[in-house]
């Protein structure tokens, strides 16, 4: 029997990680990314790798040409999608996303930047994701994308002024998150731990009254049922309206699950059993938006990462 070469194997794990952070941001689904990475490899053990001189960009290159493609059909099942969309929540304790050691970068994995990134076509998205997210240059862009530099620039400017004219635009009228709307209060992990006791706490026994002093006034209820299991159809706006659905949604689905705390896309949730995944967002110390997720097509990533022990799993294994 003739062994086989394990090189292209380890050369294609070593770059793993990387082409799961880019998959992922591209398409905010972690099962399409698992997909798209799948689909890198099918090309990469059958591609003739003698001229391959760095096998980082030809996969790299590969990975997102596979998530333009994927883009375009993804986008037309969003238009028909039940609901308001949110992406697929990931843990992000164990570095599933790469690091994020800093407010840059846990902003770039944010539930809220990345409904954000639908706005932009699939190539601004492209260009945006590798340049904000992995720090690539525009001549590097622009060969992995077969674009000219000018071009790719041009695309980033516009990328990252779509991006930051949502951020700051008046009104909450679109389905996404308005939290990025404006520069966000990001409470330490204790005093958010204090907060959300609040408000859960609140939330749970029916106090609207309380409830309702930890809201702000426009504060926003976004949730992701997909169709599949009863959520709001619509965000639910405003403090007194938000408040009641709160306390009429947690008696109904979450009297008895256990809650646990979690990193989710960079920022601090609260899991309902495996089955909610609960991300309160604060301003000026009052919660400002309130993003549920309870898709159970949307969690399986995440339920196999707290399945594997020590609560993670790597991606797309």
């Amino acid at each position: 029997m003739i062994a086989q070469d394990p090189a292209p194997l380890a050369d294609f794990e070593e770059h793993r990680p990387r082409m799961f952070g880019i998959a992922y941001r591209m398409l905010g689904s972690a099962a399409e990314a698992e997909d798209a990475v799948q689909d890198a490899w099918l090309r990469w053990s059958s591609a003739g790798r003698e001229d391959v001189e760095h096998p980082g960009a030809w996969l790299a290159r590969v990975v997102t040409h596979l998530c333009l493609n994927r883009l375009t059909s993804a986008r037309a099942r969003r238009e028909k999608y039940a609901g308001p969309w949110l992406p697929e929540p990931v843990l992000t304790g164990g570095g599933a996303l790469g690091p994020l050691e800093s407010a840059e970068q846990r902003d770039g994995v944010s539930m809220a930047l990345l409904v954000l990134l639908e706005r932009l076509t699939p190539v601004e998205r492209a260009v945006y994701v590798l340049r904000e997210a992995f720090a690539y240059g525009h001549r590097e862009i622009a060969a992995l994308l077969d674009l000219t530099e000018p071009n790719c620039r041009q695309l980033y400017r516009r990328a990252a002024g779509r991006v930051e004219a949502a951020r700051v635009e008046p009104g909450r009228a679109e389905p996404g998150p308005a939290a990025a709307a404006r520069p966000r209060f990001t409470p330490d992990p204790a005093q958010w731990q204090r907060l959300v006791e609040t408000f859960l706490t609140a939330a749970r026994e029916g106090d609207l009254a309380r409830l309702e002093s930890v809201l702000s006034a426009d504060v926003r209820y976004v949730a992701d049922g997909g169709g599949i299991v009863s959520a709001a159809r619509r965000p639910v706006l405003g403090r007194d309206k938000v408040a009641r659905f709160l306390v009429g949604a947690l008696r109904k689905y979450g009297a008895g699950l256990p809650v646990s705390p979690a990193e989710v896309n960079g920022e601090p949730a609260l899991l309902f059993g495996g089955a909610v995944v609960l991300q309160v967002e604060f301003e000026d110390g009052l919660v400002r938006e309130v993003r549920s997720m309870a898709n159970p097509q949307k969690l399986e990533f995440l339920r196999r990462q707290l399945s594997h022990s020590g609560g993670l799993s790597g991606p797309g294994r």
